[in-house]
């Protein structure tokens, strides 16, 4: 089954830019279908594929940088935009 995120991260740190930009480049290295804009970052791929790099980076990111705050729109299918 595919799955479409939408996540926004919001890193509880005076510096958040650097922060973001970190999680979006490890978003981008999990094999993921990764878009990115000014208000949020999309994620297409296999359910569980999508959903274990979000696990495993919202825990790098807890571990690393402490308090965030993440808000994620999940809707079931590809729902990437086409041209």
């Amino acid at each position: 089954m595919e799955l479409s995120v939408e996540l926004s991260y919001y890193p509880l740190d005076a510096d958040y830019k650097p922060l973001i930009r970190a999680f979006i480049e490890a978003l981008k290295t999990s094999g993921l279908d990764v878009y990115s804009n000014r208000m949020s970052t999309q994620l297409f791929g296999d359910f569980d594929d999508v959903m274990s790099a979000l696990s495993q980076l919202m825990k790098w990111s807890f571990e690393q940088h402490g308090k965030a705050v993440f808000v994620a729109k999940f809707l079931e299918g590809d729902r990437r935009p086409r041209d």
